[in-house]
């Protein structure tokens, strides 16, 4: 049986292929720099060589201020350049606290280059807006990217946290393609599913990253989930002789607009095992179960 799992690397537009899982920050602020250099080395020694963070990181999550998860990063492959090569390097700006959004020309070309700064790097591979600012023209937003890309200091654009209108609107003004879009999408929030996210993307080329394949944490720990969305995840897990987090992550990369799966876990373990989902095999029956059990109504 053919599997709808697609485990084959993903391209982002004129940057090296990207394995199907990434390793994304947000939980990134230890104070421990070897610690934190062997979660770098360990991601990318099992393919997941998207390394996706962002200037906000670091306000939360046990992090003490804003551009604190980029800096780490920044004193990591400072002492060890050779990381560098070996990844694709993708980071968000747009979040100014407390304004809350600012993608204005100045506000969005200042935090490309502090993230620049920060992470001691020439170039940022993907770059990012993070939240779309509703007060900025998506004119002025293409503007400043294509100013940061013609100055190379990105190579290439995506969005997180839009809605396919959004989404349309910014690629209207852009003299280059949109690569990558960022939705939260896991088998507990099937919204990009539904809203036109992932459409949008099968339509323009985009490729999903999704965010909080296991929602939180909750597919994998059971906590606040439907039992008939556990118990389908449960059955495939024990045909499949997995854990039933690595079937919710093969349910992300089931999706013909082969999403990328973003992990972040700091468990170096953790970042290994989340291969198994990659030989995880889905057919039509399974991912339509697993869907009908996370909206909790029979399809139509």
């Amino acid at each position: 049986m053919t599997s709808l799992v697609r485990a084959e690397p993903r391209r982002l537009g004129s940057l090296p292929p990207v394995g199907p899982i990434a390793y994304g920050q947000w939980r990134y602020t230890t104070d421990d720099l070897a610690g934190a250099q062997g979660l770098i080395e360990t991601a990318l020694d099992a393919g997941l060589n998207l390394i996706d963070t962002a200037d906000v990181y670091g306000l939360d999550w046990g992090g003490t201020g804003f551009g604190e998860v980029e800096e780490l990063l920044g004193r990591v492959l400072n002492g060890a350049p050779g990381l560098r090569q070996r990844m694709v390097l993708a980071t968000k700006g747009g979040i100014r606290p407390p304004v809350p959004y600012d993608s204005s020309a100045d506000g969005l070309r200042a935090a490309c280059e502090a993230s620049l700064r920060r992470l001691q790097v020439d170039v940022i591979d993907l770059y990012q807006v993070h939240r779309p600012d509703l007060f900025t023209h998506p004119a002025e937003v293409a503007a400043t990217l294509s100013a940061l890309r013609d100055e190379g200091k990105i190579a290439e654009v995506g969005v997180s946290n839009h809605t396919p209108a959004q989404t349309d609107a910014l690629r209207a003004h852009l003299p280059f393609p949109l690569v990558s879009t960022q939705p939260e999408y896991s088998a507990l929030h099937l919204d990009p599913l539904r809203d036109g996210t992932l459409d949008a993307c099968m339509r323009y080329g985009i490729t999903p990253l999704a965010w909080s394949p296991l929602a939180g944490g909750r597919l994998a720990t059971g906590r606040d989930v439907a039992p008939e969305l556990l118990a389908e995840l449960d059955r495939i897990a024990e045909r499949e002789g997995v854990s039933r987090a690595d079937v919710a992550v093969a349910f992300v990369l089931a999706h013909p607009s082969r999403p990328i799966a973003i992990i972040g876990t700091q468990n170096p373990e953790r970042i290994r095992s989340s291969l198994r989902a990659l030989d995880v095999t889905l057919d039509r029956q399974d991912v339509y179960a697993i869907v009908q059990a996370a909206e909790g109504v029979p399809l139509p």
